[in-house]
């Protein structure tokens, strides 16, 4: 039987092939987070008629005398190029700009994708994909340190902020040496008291010599009491802080509720970020504590960090999402679903957080298919040009055998 025959049918199966592939990108030219495949081909075995030859005397060489076989498929591989993002407005939709993968879990079975339409289990709060296979981050705890480990991240939409009482104040900034004596700067905080309370209160920094002192008004009194003293701080010639005083602010509060007696609440102050340089006076001063609270929302920031946003102003990070990254992406196996599965070629994930090296989070985003249209009808026409090219063959073929069966009649 004529070589030409076989060889159109492995060219036929490979077009076929072709088009499978680029039936399925056009299929999912609108899933989010669809990674084009692309197939190529490489020719198959050839049949040697004569080997090669070396140079003989007078004579040069001989090259090999070798017919083809026909071809066969190389490779099929994922493209796994950056595609545009969809501004969605939701804040559970998020896209990876750069390299990463989202990593979900089920069972003990590990999954990763590109498809960040999430949302939350309504059982236990925990943020799950549209299968409900669980998304796994870090966890942050109440000082921000972030977990070693990840696992399930859960989200309670009826969350509450316990209060919490002041007992620590930073100060930051500059208190110029420049100032006038007695030149005065006010910045009001909010204290919390241990009931849970919130009250505002104003801190004064007057300029005194080479430093300034902090006083608190009064509660009010008849007659008018004298501003409560809260220490002092003096600056070198540098700018730098040489020396404060006292170590506890004694912040005067009014009675408590169905009380009559004022109270004193004592906040460790820390000024050692303070300076006193030229320039401007920008002291803040950020205590600590707050009142209670309920969770009114929460948002993913570019690294993944989760934080939820409470009715008393706090934002709590919960915990951060975990991001996979393979030194061969093109190697992961489709598991349907917008999954995909480590496989032996993938390289093991380097698992960590977005933005060390893994690319970033776009909130309220969904990244769309790489698929592009224009190239896969293009691709479309050249395999079915490359099918009928190869049925031509096999019907050449046909004919020549029909002659040879007609030699004899």
């Amino acid at each position: 039987m004529l070589r030409s025959m076989y060889s159109g049918i492995s060219g036929m199966r490979n077009f076929q092939t072709k088009l499978d592939v680029v039936g399925n990108n056009i299929a999912n030219v609108n899933t989010y987070g669809f990674k084009k495949g692309r197939v190529t081909f490489q020719d198959m075995m050839s049949q040697t008629l004569s080997g090669a030859s070396g140079a003989q005397g007078n004579r040069g060489g001989i090259n090999p005398k070798q017919v083809g076989l026909g071809a066969t498929i190389a490779t099929i591989d994922i493209i796994d190029t950056q595609s545009g993002l969809q501004t969605t407005g939701r804040s559970l939709d998020l896209a990876l700009e750069g390299d990463g993968y989202f990593l979900v879990k089920i069972g003990d079975e590990h999954y990763y994708t590109r498809d960040g339409k999430f949302g939350l289990d309504p059982a236990t709060g925990a943020i799950v994909n549209g299968a409900g296979l669980k998304v796994q981050a870090y966890k942050v705890d109440e000082k921000g340190e972030r977990s070693r480990d990840y696992g399930d991240i859960m989200l309670n939409p009826n969350a509450t902020l316990p209060a919490k009482k002041t007992e620590n104040v930073t100060l930051t900034g500059n208190l110029s040496k420049d100032a006038t004596e007695g030149s005065e700067i006010v910045e009001q905080i909010k204290v919390v008291d241990e009931k849970g309370v919130e009250h505002k209160i104003e801190v004064t920094f007057t300029k005194k010599g080479n430093g300034w002192t902090m006083t608190t008004p009064a509660l009010p009194a008849d007659p008018p009491a004298q501003p409560v003293e809260l220490g002092s701080v003096e600056f070198d010639n540098n700018g730098k802080l040489t020396t404060t005083n006292p170590q506890v602010w004694k912040i005067p509060l009014p009675p408590a509720e169905g009380e009559t007696t004022p109270r004193v609440v004592d906040i460790k102050p820390d000024v050692s970020a303070l300076t006193g340089k030229e320039g401007a006076s920008t002291p803040l001063v950020k205590p600590d504590g707050n009142k209670e609270g309920k969770l009114t929302s929460f948002s993913v920031g570019a690294s993944g960090e989760i934080s939820g946003v409470y009715s008393n102003g706090e934002v709590v990070t919960v915990g951060i999402l975990a991001i996979a990254k393979f030194s061969n992406p093109s190697g992961l196996m489709r598991t349907g679903g917008n999954l995909l599965q480590e496989s032996v070629n993938s390289g093991t994930p380097n698992i960590g957080i977005a933005g060390d090296g893994r690319g970033t989070i776009a909130a309220s985003s969904l990244e769309m298919s790489n698929v592009d249209l224009s190239e896969e009808f293009t691709e479309m026409i050249v395999a079915q040009r490359g099918f009928q090219a190869n049925t031509r063959i096999i019907t050449t073929s046909d004919e020549i055998l029909q002659e040879l069966v007609n030699l004899k009649r």
